[in-house]
């Protein structure tokens, strides 16, 4: 079993009457990337303040590489890194000089010689000598992705960090992530609205509702909890002979085209109503499956979330 990087235990916390945080626990094994998802007001951002030490816990545990976080507070705090795009940084001055200063907090030997090598990761080069509160919220990101990584942490939390840039820059982030993880074997708890996201780089993902977690899982093992699927048939024949064939195996179905049938079911299903339309004398030209994805289980938690009374 892979060391135990970081532990919560019976984590709580209130505001008030409400519990935002109610009695969570998870670990988080080395060298994996896990995903902290839930509809907003689940209780993610409050979590994470905790493992911060910016919100202190009503009761409950953190343990950073096997000790205790308020008990060993400066030395885990050096050995992991926050990310967010919702942070921001000293805006006058300039981003070189923001990240020197994160690179002396964290006692970083060559500090120059790191920023350099990020910059150029990040293609943040051209604008180190520019005030930080001139730069667009895209380019922010990207600094602060930067300094989350400038002292080559053991853990690194991820909150929302592709949310302000590009597709291009957003891929070129994950595929750093990805690497990091082969060569490195550092360690992420990733939050994020975009479940694409999560289903490629995350190993586990663990699902919050109102405060307390409603899965922990696989990104497969959380789909196949959703036994539906929609089945996509383009044919060539009688459409009267699809609705009829399909009526009499109950499925619920909608003709999106002329010759273009969309049917909710099953997924063991799919291969005897593919046989059934073939056999009611209709010629299938296009065969199209939608399988249930993270989103989907993103969307199951949060409606069920409106729906409570």
């Amino acid at each position: 079993m892979k060391e135990t990087v970081l532990e919560v235990e019976n984590l709580t916390k209130s505001y008030l009457s409400f519990r935002a945080v109610n009695g969570i626990s998870f670990r988080v094994p080395r060298g994996k990337v896990i995903g902290l998802l839930g509809p907003n007001g689940a209780g993610k951002t409050t979590t994470i303040h905790m493992l911060l030490g910016v919100t202190l816990p009503d009761k409950g545990a953190i343990r950073y590489f096997g000790q205790d976080f308020f008990r060993n507070k400066e030395s885990s705090l050096q050995r992991i890194n926050f990310a967010s795009s919702f942070n921001t940084l000293q805006g006058r001055i300039s981003v070189k000089e923001n990240l020197l200063v994160f690179a002396k907090l964290y006692g970083v030997r060559e500090a120059e010689s790191r920023i350099m090598e990020l910059a150029e990761i990040f293609e943040i080069r051209e604008i180190l000598p520019q005030r930080f509160w001139d730069l667009s919220s895209g380019q922010k990101t990207r600094v602060n992705l930067v300094k989350s990584l400038i002292n080559e942490p053991e853990l690194l939390l991820m909150d929302e960090p592709t949310a302000s840039l590009d597709p291009d820059i957003a891929d070129k982030t994950l595929s750093f992530i990805e690497q990091l993880k082969k060569s490195s074997e550092i360690t992420i708890l990733y939050t994020s609205h975009n479940m694409d996201e999560v289903a490629r780089i995350c190993d586990e993902v663990v699902f919050l509702d109102r405060g307390r977690i409603v899965a922990h899982d696989t990104p497969l093992g959380l789909t196949k909890r959703i036994k539906s699927a929609t089945l996509r048939l383009t044919f060539d024949g009688e459409k009267r002979k699809v609705e009829r064939y399909l009526k009499t195996r109950k499925q619920p179905f909608s003709f999106v085209k002329e010759h273009v049938v969309s049917i909710s079911t099953k997924e063991k299903l799919i291969p005897k109503l593919i046989f059934g339309v073939s056999q009611a004398g209709i010629w299938i030209t296009d065969i199209e499956v939608k399988k249930p994805t993270l989103e989907d289980v993103f969307l199951q938690i949060a409606r069920r979330k409106h729906a409570a009374p």
